[in-house]
């Protein structure tokens, strides 16, 4: 019972890197050289949702680690 921050810090951490992904996913697609090549990825909906996740997942971590 001791190890109940764990889940939730590993989903946090996965959320974390999602999050970091999508950033720069969206960063790319709005610096291309081509701005009418549009592409079929939402990076800036991965993005709010996988920063959402990532800080309820570590809050909860946090929360039961304390």
């Amino acid at each position: 019972m001791e190890e109940d921050w764990f889940p939730f810090a590993a989903l946090g951490a996965v959320a974390l890197v999602a999050a970091l992904a999508a950033w720069l996913g969206d960063r790319r697609r709005m610096r291309r050289s081509r701005p009418d090549d549009v592409g079929f990825m939402p990076w800036t909906a991965v993005f709010f949702w996988a920063t959402l996740v990532a800080c309820v997942s570590l809050g909860l971590a946090l929360r039961a680690a304390l």
